[in-house]
């Protein structure tokens, strides 16, 4: 498999086929969502239009993609979805909560722990609940069933039935695709001019690989649809981190060597030279 390019809705895709391999739906039907809630509550008839508005737009682009493979001279007319042609009970919801995930006991025992020696106890102030630590942000896919009630279709981090299965968060993995583009992103800015020059650019480009594996999909659809700027940031960061710490370390050695009457590095040389031209 080759990447010859990065563009973000090939990552979105590829984010939400990874996603998709932790979840449990009750049909294929219920793989792609529509729109994205805080809560059930916020399924009322407003969002019912602007969800079946994005997914005519959704259907709408994807048979033109797949007409335009056939003949490159159909038009999107030709195949555009009206709203008004999806019914009610067709619209994915995609609920963010945390309902279907384990508390964790341990977390929970020292918050407990805690509060018991605080002086101060205010009793309008909610406990905050602290869950099993995830990969993603966890969610719920809710679809109206025949009486306009929601009905939860589909879980994330889950590995069986809805209702007879059970929590599980590494069952899934991430696309082969998805790992190459991780790839080729911190490949692509190890090439630029202010990074290229140094020595430990290796270095920099696995701390930065390593941090994609680890929060690649923590990425939220909800807050952002450019995964490229946020994955961009991640990899500056890695890169960062790694060079303030060879910094530091050259530093130190070119103290150790300045103690011994030993010449230092070429770079505090300048550094040296410059100062007292000043």
């Amino acid at each position: 498999m080759r990447i010859n390019y990065l563009n973000n809705k090939d990552l979105l895709s590829e984010i939400h086929k990874s996603k998709t391999s932790y979840c449990s739906y009750k049909t294929d039907r219920d793989v792609d969502y529509d729109m994205i809630l805080k809560g059930v509550d916020e399924i009322n008839t407003k969002n019912v239009k602007k969800a079946k508005k994005a997914r005519a737009e959704r259907l709408s682009k994807l048979y033109y993609d797949q007409a335009v493979k056939i003949d490159l001279t159909v038009k999107l007319d030709k195949n555009k979805i009206k709203p008004k042609d999806i019914l009610d009970t067709d619209v994915i919801f995609r609920v963010m909560t945390w309902d279907h995930i384990p508390v964790d006991k341990v977390k929970m025992a020292a918050m407990d722990e805690k509060d018991s020696t605080d002086t101060e106890y205010d009793a309008d102030i909610e406990p905050v609940t602290q869950y099993i630590k995830v990969n993603f942000p966890p969610f719920q896919h809710y679809r109206l069933d025949k009486n306009n009630l929601p009905k939860c279709v589909a879980k994330s981090h889950w590995k069986g039935t809805l209702s007879g299965g059970e929590y599980s968060r590494d069952h899934g993995k991430m696309t082969n695709k998805l790992a190459l583009m991780f790839m080729k992103l911190c490949e692509r800015y190890a090439t630029r001019s202010n990074w290229r020059g140094y020595t430990y650019n290796d270095e920099m480009r696995s701390q930065a690989l390593l941090q994609l594996s680890q929060i690649g999909l923590q990425f939220d659809e909800n807050k952002s649809n450019n995964p490229f700027a946020y994955y961009t940031a991640v990899i500056t960061n890695s890169f960062t981190r790694v060079l303030n710490v060879e910094k530091r370390n050259q530093n130190m050695r070119d103290d150790i060597l300045e103690m011994h009457n030993l010449n230092p590095s070429y770079t505090r040389q300048m550094q040296k030279s410059t100062q007292s031209d000043e």
